[in-house]
């Protein structure tokens, strides 16, 4: 595997508290050692936590890696996008990760309609036409389709807006299945939809977290890896083990079919990352 033919990328979540945030640049010196292309940062349902997103790309940026900010658009009004846009380019940022973000509790049919932005494809507008080139704006892709898309074909034609209203790449949710994500590029092209599609990798340290996120986000944890992962119970040195095993063939498989690079969601935490990659480079 050659690092420098594929697009490496690590993200993190803002921390809430001066430990975590202490946690996470230690965690950020064993990662940065990769030398991935760039760190994107989240931020909470309906875009809380922007300031901590913020500040976290603003820290990383110090200490001479590139950073890409998820933006948010639900809840956001165009005022307030152009000046979190504005402070960006001022800071010298130049990737952005353009989502329409989760809703918000509470937050109905009724408020989206009635907010300026309802759609990421309307965020990336936004965005082109208020500055032009100066931002690489990543999308999010779902190989086994959006949650709340109401078909495969549909969620299809979702991505194809995106990359047609100014994308430059997309990052996938991260899934286990890779045919999943090679029949998504192909539906993707015949749109029309060209752009790098970068997957994105969870790797497996916890059954019971990575049921509980998969429940969440509509991804298909295949039959045999949770009856594995059930199997061995409290046993954390067995999940971890077979989980490196299965998510590197993974990677494997998709970077041998093609795919241009690699997101890890790292949940602030380097060992995971760290031990995927080592058996990569190997």
């Amino acid at each position: 595997m050659s690092t420098s033919t594929h697009n490496f990328s690590i993200e993190f979540f803002p921390p809430k508290t001066a430990e975590g945030a202490e946690k996470l640049r230690a965690t950020r010196a064993r990662l940065a050692a990769l030398q991935p292309k760039y760190f994107s940062v989240t931020f909470g349902a309906g875009g809380s936590t922007q300031q901590g997103t913020r500040d976290t790309v603003l820290e990383i940026v110090s200490e001479g890696h590139e950073a890409a900010p998820h933006l948010s658009c639900i809840g956001s009004s165009r005022a307030s996008l152009r000046a979190i846009l504005e402070d960006y380019r001022a800071n010298g940022i130049k990737r952005l990760v353009a989502l329409r973000g989760d809703l918000p509790s509470g937050y109905g049919a009724m408020d989206q309609a009635s907010s300026e932005f309802r759609y990421a494809n309307e965020l990336v507008e936004f965005v082109r036409a208020e500055t032009g080139d100066w931002f690489h704006i990543e999308v999010a892709a779902y190989p086994e389709m959006h949650p709340q898309a109401r078909s495969p074909q549909d969620d299809a034609q979702n991505f194809a807006r995106k990359v047609k209203a100014g994308a430059n790449s997309a990052i996938t949710q991260y899934f286990y299945n890779a045919d999943a994500y090679f029949r998504f590029v192909d539906e993707a092209a015949r749109l029309g939809a060209t752009v790098p599609v970068i997957a994105g990798i969870m790797p497996i340290t916890n059954y019971s977290q990575l049921m509980r996120f998969s429940d969440m986000c509509g991804t298909e944890i295949p039959r045999w890896i949770r009856l594995k992962l059930a199997s061995y119970g409290d046993d954390t040195e067995s999940i971890r083990a077979f989980g490196l095993d299965v998510v590197t063939q993974l990677c494997e498989r998709l970077l041998a079919g093609g795919a241009p690079g690699l997101h890890f969601y790292s949940l602030n935490q380097a060992g995971p990352t760290q031990a995927i990659w080592q058996q990569l480079v190997k």
